[in-house]
């Protein structure tokens, strides 16, 4: 039976997750840049999103029980994930300018007649009116969503530790779990509500001659939200 301090707990933790995942570019932007740049439908994006936070708010989870189960404090622990934080986001900014660099060679080619058309992941080259298909989307796909898994592991949820190691460090792991449960099911709805608004935003964008230099924009984007988390903190 829940309490009134465990229902604030909750409340609280639920609470939080909206206003760090809302505030936090990383959980939102790079989903809505390269869903908008490699034409994702909204399903896949929504899929990738929601793996990613998984994994975002599951390793907090994992690692947070583990630390307790090893005798690590909240202090000390709090440390370890900012130094994962760090990491991760200098992952996230690297990830970013080589997908940028990508993106501007694949624009370069097609300026110079070597023009990649994308169908259903798949990239389709032509060039000097024959038709060339190198099937390279698929495998592309899957390591720009890998890497993008990996930072989101490697990414703390900072404002969970109190929620879950706290109760837990007192023993009482059926009220961790259940703040731990809100954190991540609030974080996760979140991050789909957002994605998808932003990419139904995004989609209306007609960019022209610009469309070639997406993917380079996209790359940029994803680097500045990572950027942002190092200097700003968000």
């Amino acid at each position: 039976m829940l309490d009134g301090f465990s229902w604030t707990m909750i409340l609280a933790a639920a609470g939080i997750a909206v206003l760090h995942t809302a505030l936090g570019p990383d959980h939102t932007l790079p989903f809505i840049m390269l869903a908008r740049a490699r034409r994702w439908s909204m399903r896949k994006t929504i899929t990738v999103t929601l793996l990613c936070g998984i994994g975002h708010v599951g390793s907090s989870l994992l690692l947070g029980g583990l630390g307790l189960a090893i005798g690590i404090g909240v202090g000390r622990f709090e440390i370890f994930e900012g130094f994962r934080g760090s990491l991760a986001a200098w992952l996230m900014v690297v990830f970013g300018f080589a997908y940028a660099l990508w993106g501007l060679r694949l624009a370069l080619r097609r300026r110079a007649g070597i023009v990649p058309h994308d169908h259903d992941g798949k990239v389709h080259i032509h060039a000097g009116g024959r038709h060339h298909h190198h099937h390279i989307g698929n495998d592309l796909s899957n390591t720009t969503f890998w890497m993008l898994f990996t930072v989101f592991v490697l990414g703390p949820c900072e404002p969970l530790i109190p929620f879950f190691m706290v109760p837990a460090s007192r023993g009482d792991w059926g009220l961790a779990l259940v703040t731990g449960a809100a954190f991540g099911i609030a974080t996760l709805v979140t991050m789909a509500a957002l994605v998808a608004l932003g990419l139904a935003g995004v989609d209306r964008l007609h960019l022209g001659a610009l469309e070639r230099w997406a993917h380079a924009l996209a790359g940029v984007v994803i680097a500045s939200s990572g950027l942002t988390v190092i200097f700003l903190g968000l």
